[in-house]
């Protein structure tokens, strides 16, 4: 017994050898811990997320693994070396040891960030394949990368730290190389802004009629930088991201009908029975048209114009293909075009009447009399 006192009691570096021994059984506990863990991972846990129907928890788990165990080892050097008095003097070993676990807890840390990424890339993914644009399609593996760039160099400038060296001229390089590099591609950078602006706000798709500023015309292709429009004339136009992020957009595909207005101007001779029977008689006329929506029209008597009385017709078309309306439209005029002529009314058109009043009444000639110039 005095034996196995004398060997504890023995000390080398400044430690003891109970305290190694300590030190090792808190890093076995820890070993142990961690095959523990592992597998509940692969017994309980793996198990569990394969029976629900989504795969997100699956890949939650699979990332969350090794990290976690690699914590776990982490934690239990962490202790093995705070039981040691390991010697501060001429180098302190105790410093460098919690340093180094600091660093590795920093690691696990961005691991484990690092593996989220891939699992935030599968659930855009998928939702990028329910749309029709290819924008976000482009944007995915560009993001995908920037936040895996951003978790590493956080994650190296915090082991930095922790091993005790300053990061503030690191930092203040970075952003010195940052600005220069910002100045050096705004361009690019701001189109790259633009599509996310794009991809958040979706104002338009594929095949969307649309005007933005004096350009208009169809959406043929949504681009990592640049967007395609289709003109009427059928010429092309390539706006960057940047520019038609920032401009007021008028998308005419997102109307759920088509308007019509029409202004009818019928002649000053119509009486105010006629003006009546005919405003009846075209709202029974949207009333019946198939192609006209009934949840809102209006028909009224409106204006004295200059050379008509005029009927505003006021309506919508339940179709919102263009060919379509102009069918309607078309079908609609020549059957107001019917109706006022079967009630005698004529569709009046521009005219001027002209009134000659003499200015000076000419004296009266007595017959006979002679006229001398």
């Amino acid at each position: 017994m005095e034996t196995l006192n004398t060997l504890l009691d023995s000390t080398f570096l400044g430690t003891s050898a109970g305290q190694f021994a300590a030190a090792f059984a808190v890093f076995l506990l820890a070993l142990i811990g961690k095959r523990l863990l592992a597998q509940i991972f692969v017994r309980v846990l793996h198990p569990l997320a394969q029976r629900t129907k989504s795969d997100y928890d699956d890949l939650f788990i699979q990332g969350l693994q090794k990290p976690v165990e690699f914590l776990i080892f982490t934690l239990g050097l962490f202790g093995a070396f705070s039981l040691l008095q390991l010697p501060i003097e001429p180098f302190d070993l105790h410093r460098l040891a919690v340093a180094i676990c600091m660093v590795m807890a920093t690691f696990g840390g961005g691991w484990i960030l690092f593996n989220l990424v891939d699992l935030l890339d599968v659930w855009l993914g998928r939702w990028a394949q329910k749309t029709e644009s290819t924008l976000d399609d482009h944007l995915l593996p560009f993001v995908r990368k920037c936040l895996k760039g951003f978790i590493l160099m956080m994650a190296f400038i915090l082991a930095i730290q922790n091993l005790g060296y300053s990061v503030s001229g690191l930092l203040a390089s970075l952003g010195i190389g940052g600005l220069a590099v910002a100045l050096a591609a705004k361009d690019t950078l701001a189109n790259v802004f633009g599509s996310l602006m794009l991809i958040l706000d979706r104002p338009f798709k594929l095949g969307d009629w649309v005007k933005a500023g004096d350009m208009e015309g169809t959406v043929e292709e949504i681009g990592f930088r640049s967007t395609r429009i289709r003109t009427f004339a059928k010429t092309l136009i390539t706006v960057p991201n940047s520019i038609i992020a920032n401009l007021p957009l008028d998308n005419f595909s997102r109307m759920p009908k088509r308007r019509i207005k029409l202004s009818v101007g019928v002649t000053y001779a119509t009486t105010p029975a006629q003006m009546r029977t005919a405003v009846d008689a075209i709202r029974d006329l949207l009333r019946r048209h198939p192609a006209i929506d009934q949840e809102f029209f209006l028909v009224n008597f409106t204006d004295f114009g200059a050379s008509s009385l005029d009927i505003m017709v006021y309506c919508f078309t339940a179709t919102t293909v263009w060919g379509d309306y102009l069918d309607a439209r078309q079908d609609l005029c020549l059957q107001i075009m019917q109706l006022l002529e079967a009630q005698g009314l004529e569709i009046a058109f521009p005219s001027r009447s002209v009134y000659l009043h003499p200015t000076t009444t000419p004296a009266p000639v007595t017959p006979g009399a002679e006229t001398r110039v």
